[in-house]
């Protein structure tokens, strides 16, 4: 429930975190975020979020780490990220807060640590109610000490960024020359989270509020532009362009190109060679 190793190289976790140093020195990196404040600071992690930190002996507070099988134990948390966004900023935001705001905040990391370390058989529920309490009192001393119209403008350019960076990554990824690992699914947004390191779910919910299409739908789209482009300008045979667009068989690739157009392949290019 504490951080007890004074140094650790960037990794990727699954869960979602939220941490406070008391006092002490050095700093932790959350995602692209490096400007750590120097007080009493909070801070927080969401799931495949890079994480790295650096402190001293004197560092104290709590490092609590939250797994997605302990929130969906109980509907509490059925509105997480719309209820508590600061969880599932791109480029994390820790933020300092008052010393007279430590007490209040520390008491209640203390009795979930208590609880945790119990042996009383309904010690989750206690628990799963005083993350609740920490999430929301997490919220309003977000609230209070960081500026509003600067956070959303922070988390409306990280998600205009991320969504940048899908689109050129799934373009990018068809290319003939492509440097891809073997195994990789080109037709997955999985995929595509994993190299921009976050999670499925954050990936589809900025492109989703940006676009109003999910990552599905963009990939989809793409790669109905190449095969209707190799069908229409070129002489490539039904299996070549189902390989070269990564799907299993040309029997998949019919499929899908039906599915979205009506037409069989070889069908469409009758119709656009007229």
């Amino acid at each position: 429930m504490g951080i007890v190793v004074a140094k650790m190289p960037p990794f990727r976790h699954e869960f979602y975190s939220i941490a406070i140093k008391a006092d002490g020195s050095g700093k932790a990196i959350s995602g692209h975020h490096t400007n750590f404040p120097e007080g009493v600071t909070i801070f927080f992690n969401s799931p495949f979020q890079i994480l790295s930190w650096d402190i001293v002996p004197d560092w104290s507070g709590y490092y609590i780490m939250i797994s997605q099988d302990f929130l969906a134990s109980s509907h509490l948390f059925d509105r997480l990220l719309d209820d508590y966004p600061f969880l599932k900023i791109d480029e994390s935001i820790p933020f300092e807060i008052s010393r007279e705001d430590l007490p209040e905040i520390l008491s209640i990391y203390d009795r979930i640590k208590y609880e945790y370390l119990s042996q009383h058989e309904d010690k989750f529920s206690f628990i799963q109610t005083y993350i609740l309490l920490l999430l929301n009192q997490v919220r309003r001393l977000f609230n209070k000490n960081v500026d509003a119209r600067l956070a959303k403008e922070q988390i409306r350019t990280a998600d205009l960024k991320l969504l940048s960076r899908f689109q050129k990554l799934v373009k990018t990824s068809f290319y003939p020359e492509a440097d891809l690992e073997t195994f990789s699914n080109l037709h997955s947004p999985s995929y595509y989270a994993s190299v921009l390191n976050v999670h499925p779910n954050h990936l589809n919910a900025v492109v989703k509020t940006i676009t109003g299409k999910t990552t599905l739908n963009h990939i989809h789209n793409h790669i109905l532009k190449l095969a209707k482009a190799e069908l229409s300008q070129t002489g490539a045979s039904v299996k070549e362009i189902a390989y070269s667009l990564h799907f299993d068989s040309p029997n998949s690739f019919s499929a899908f190109f039906k599915k979205n157009t009506g037409l069989t392949p070889l069908t469409y290019r009758k119709t656009t060679n007229l």
